[in-house]
């Protein structure tokens, strides 16, 4: 017991009692935003109908781009299979492993961190309840797939993704919007220059991961990013381009 109580003050910033709470917080949001975000609208006219409208806007704009992104990733097994594991580990598992850093090791850092991302993911299930919209994936009329890798047995008609997440919350892109907050974020808390640049990288190769995957439309994927920065500027209160310069 000693040991142990030893250990708790020599690794543990703040003691075992602080990390308890934050282990709290943070499975607790997670419990209750999965639970919301699976009741939030699971109406797939509405959905559709609002995935039909992106489709209609990206056409106008720039065209459909995650097409390519698609044909890109598909010719290659290897990048396929990357992409794949990106889309299903930049959310929970980076995001807990960079907490956890964070607070282990940069712990002044970590409130507002924290705040940052559980601020987006309201924000976001904000957006599913308003706009429901179905990703790419499903519309494969126009060429789109679901392409996304059997890693560890995961894919979109597994139980547990199917019982954790909601089809229909495309827009915005949470991927898109925690992987801004965890690039900048880890790239102002490091203190060495190339694990800044692989840091700033992360997201834009999230953002390439989602839409190759046929998870999220590029509009997702700006709207999520938009969400990102305004939760940033929230809760720190400076423009993203002074945490680069740290």
């Amino acid at each position: 017991m000693t040991a142990a109580i030893a250990a708790g003050r020599r690794y543990l910033p703040r003691g075992y009692a602080d990390f308890a709470r934050q282990l709290l917080i943070w499975f607790g949001f997670l419990a209750a935003y999965q639970a919301a975000r699976g009741v939030a609208d699971r109406d797939p006219t509405r959905a559709f109908e609002n995935g039909w409208r992106v489709i209609d806007l990206e056409q106008r704009l720039t065209g459909l781009r995650e097409l390519t992104f698609q044909g890109w990733t598909q010719s290659s097994h290897f990048l396929a299979e990357l992409v794949s594991w990106t889309y299903w580990n930049s959310e929970f598992t980076v995001i807990g492993i960079t907490l956890l850093w964070v607070y282990l090791r940069r712990n002044s850092a970590f409130t507002r961190f924290r705040n940052t991302i559980l601020l987006a993911n309201v924000l976001g299930l904000i957006g599913y309840v308003l706009l429901p919209t179905a990703p790419p994936r499903f519309f494969t009329s126009v060429g789109f797939s679901d392409t996304l890798g059997q890693l560890g047995g995961l894919n979109h008609g597994s139980g547990l993704v199917e019982l954790a997440s909601n089809p229909y919350a495309a827009m915005p892109s949470l991927h898109a919007a925690d992987a801004l907050i965890v690039g900048v974020v880890l790239a102002s808390v490091t203190r060495r220059w190339p694990l800044k640049i692989l840091w700033l990288l992360w997201p834009v190769w999230v953002w390439f991961a989602v839409m190759a995957t046929g998870n999220h439309f590029w509009l997702d994927v700006l709207a999520g990013v938009m969400l990102g920065a305004l939760a940033l500027l929230i809760v720190y209160r400076k423009p993203i381009h002074s945490f680069i310069a740290r």
